[in-house]
């Protein structure tokens, strides 16, 4: 299998080419530094994730904004503390600071260039058009759970997202699903038969982050640490391709 085989390259966002983690975290200090002691990144991350995850699954159709707003109040309980309603809606409305990795945006402008670019993300359309400015790349589709009505690891997610490429005219073989989460999309990808691409933003790092454990197998047929990283080998692919003789 090469990346040169495949037409589209399908991107989770959050977590492969936005730092949510950082952007996660920098938004909760303001309710973190009422915790005595105050919890490690690592710490924070993982009650997010498993907060979120929960209320992803109970509501289903709640757009991300709102998702948000439900963990950071959930996450005040945890904690026992009081907050501000107005620090609840700071930290819904946080996405539009959540900082590009430093490689995504030069990175989807070379792959524009050999790929059709679509992202398939749990967020809502406004936090994605607010995301999109840092990554600098008109992508040729985009759909959001808020299109869909459920949240990753859904399988209709992925099925409404195939079936839409479908229409285009985008077969499932010509598809390389490109994703920092096992849980959210490797895992998922896999049971849909997928082929996969994970961008291992965690590695060499303890724990799962802001990303629940995944229970599924998953599938991964290209594994790189950064999307800089996979640009460099798709270029090294093509270059010895092009130096082929012909027959």
């Amino acid at each position: 299998m090469k990346l040169t085989q495949f037409s589209t390259l399908t991107f989770d966002c959050y977590g492969t080419l936005i730092d949510w983690e950082t952007g996660i975290y920098n938004a909760l200090r303001p309710l973190l530094q009422k915790v005595d002691p105050s919890p490690t990144r690592d710490e924070s991350l993982t009650i997010f994730s498993e907060l979120e995850s929960g209320i992803q699954s109970e509501f289903p159709d709640l757009v991300y904004s709102q998702v948000l707003r439900k963990v950071h109040i959930a996450i005040a309980k945890h904690f026992d503390i009081a907050a501000a309603d107005e620090l609840h809606t700071r930290f819904g409305e946080s996405v539009r600071h959540w900082p590009a990795f430093p490689d995504s945006a030069e990175s989807l402008q070379y792959l524009k260039q050999h790929y059709r670019l679509v992202i398939l993300s749990n967020v809502d359309r406004t936090g994605f058009n607010q995301s999109n400015r840092h990554l600098k790349v008109e992508f040729d589709d985009i759909f959001t759970a808020q299109d869909i009505g459920t949240y990753k690891p859904s399988i209709k997610n992925f099925n409404y997202m195939l079936s839409k490429l479908d229409e285009s005219g985008v077969r499932k073989p010509e598809i390389l699903h490109t994703a920092q989460s096992l849980f959210h999309d490797m895992a998922p990808a896999t049971e849909i038969g997928l082929a996969t691409c994970w961008i291992d933003r965690r590695a060499g790092l303890k724990g799962s982050g802001a990303t629940p454990v995944v229970s599924q197998p998953a599938n991964i047929d290209f594994r790189f640490k950064s999307l800089a990283s996979m640009v460099s080998v798709h270029k090294l692919t093509s270059r010895f391709a092009d130096a082929k003789p012909r027959k």
